[in-house]
């Protein structure tokens, strides 16, 4: 890249909003095996905003619980520890999307990918040995961040690699290289470490693409449920393009695009619980 487009992307990055620090301190609280379902519940009681959207998902007609829900302790009783940190996490990146974009970049359609694709990564997580769920977790909910950034701060640019994607059939990473002369990849990583991301969950955004995809368990998670997601049309992320598997990820999920679909039954309700997600 040049300095011109090294100093461009790095300005776009740091435009972006920080994590809430209440959210912050959840990433920490999930990479800390010793923490207690006390100590996030504690975390979560001092962020108002998130308390109360974690809540209505809480009380939602998708969960059917018995009773009303009044507080995240019971939230946490009720539905598990993980459950109410990947709604924290969901609720976070949702609260930093932009409303509107001069790109014409659907990001509605693009968070429900985002959090299809979360859900799925997580569960392809059991399939291997060494990706930890809640990371894969994270890493397909962030995975096309990048496209965020480009929507909002370099619209025009973006708007053209989303129409030779669309026209022409190549690839949205491949139409970003040209058009911007990056792709939504390496500017997910940016923000990533802006973020102050573990170095594995960087590299999982980072290294998304077949051209230089790296061969580890959590890539090959986010990697198959990217491609799991677009194949069935969980949300739409911007890119018409579907990868079958190469061989390395068939090697780590256990077969192809196909039969890693066939063989986790059905996965609407997954979705139907990112549209829930989607809404708060």
């Amino acid at each position: 890249m040049s300095p011109e487009l090294t100093q461009k992307l790095a300005s776009a990055v740091d435009a972006m909003p920080a994590f809430p620090k209440s959210v912050q301190k959840i990433l920490e609280l999930t990479r800390d095996v010793n923490c207690t379902p006390k100590d996030l519940v504690e975390v979560i009681d001092k962020d108002p905003v998130v308390t109360v959207k974690i809540l209505k998902v809480v009380n939602s007609a998708y969960y059917s619980l018995p009773k009303q829900i009044t507080s995240i302790g019971h939230a946490v009783v009720y539905l598990g520890f993980n459950t109410i940190k990947n709604l924290a996490l969901s609720i976070a990146a949702i609260g930093m999307l932009p409303k509107d974009n001069d790109s014409g970049f659907d990001v509605q359609q693009y968070l429900l990918h985002s959090l299809a694709t979360a859900a799925v990564a997580k569960q392809l997580a059991n399939r291997v040995d060494d990706a930890d769920p809640m990371d894969c977790f994270i890493a397909g909910l962030l995975h096309d961040f990048g496209k965020v950034v480009f929507a909002q701060l370099m619209p025009k640019e973006f708007k053209a690699a989303l129409l030779l994607c669309k026209e022409e059939g190549v690839p949205l990473h491949i139409a970003t290289q040209q058009e911007i002369g990056a792709d939504h990849a390496l500017v997910g990583a940016m923000l990533a470490e802006k973020w102050r991301f573990a170095p594995h969950l960087i590299e999982a955004i980072r290294h998304q693409h077949t051209e230089d995809l790296k061969d580890t368990d959590m890539i090959a998670c986010v990697f198959g449920a990217n491609q799991i997601c677009k194949k069935l049309n969980f949300g739409f992320g911007g890119n018409f393009c579907i990868d079958e598997f190469p061989p390395t990820i068939e090697r780590r999920l256990g077969g192809s695009l196909d039969s890693v679909i066939t063989s986790m039954g059905d996965l609407n309700s997954l979705f139907e619980e990112a549209k829930i997600f989607a809404k708060v």
